[in-house]
């Protein structure tokens, strides 16, 4: 992790995964499933978290709006798109509502928290499959 990186990681109020990010933590995942398995797999995980407030489902975008509420306030969208069938790519991205113009890493580790609850719900394939 060069300095850019720390502190793109540390000291901003905002995370997402892609298809290629430098931490392979936050690359895309691909899951094994419809793109409506999936969804209703996520907003099941969401639902069953306290803290988590789902505001918006979007099946035919493939979009999940959600709130964080409680300490750290945070908004999530997760995004799904069906690569082919029963194969479908997750992202999430999280902005953080703090006092502070960042979040010291907080949304970075939510996604890693959220991927590998995702992974115990969904048939894992891999990560960053496009570029492989």
């Amino acid at each position: 992790m060069n300095f850019r990186q720390f502190f793109d990681k540390y000291f901003n109020s905002h995370s997402e995964s892609r298809e290629k990010h430098w931490d392979e933590n936050l690359k895309t995942r691909y899951y094994k499933g419809t793109k409506q398995q999936t969804i209703d797999a996520v907003v099941a995980l969401l639902k069953k978290e306290k803290q988590f407030e789902v505001s918006s489902v979007q099946a035919d975008r493939g979009e999940i709006g959600a709130n964080i509420r409680g300490g750290k306030r945070a908004f999530i969208v997760v995004t799904i798109i069906e690569v082919r069938p029963y194969k479908t790519a997750v992202d999430f991205s999280i902005t953080s509502s703090t006092v502070l113009p960042f979040d010291f890493g907080s949304s970075h580790k939510l996604i890693t928290k959220l991927y590998s609850q995702t992974d115990k719900s969904l048939t894992f394939i891999g990560t960053g499959l496009s570029y492989d």
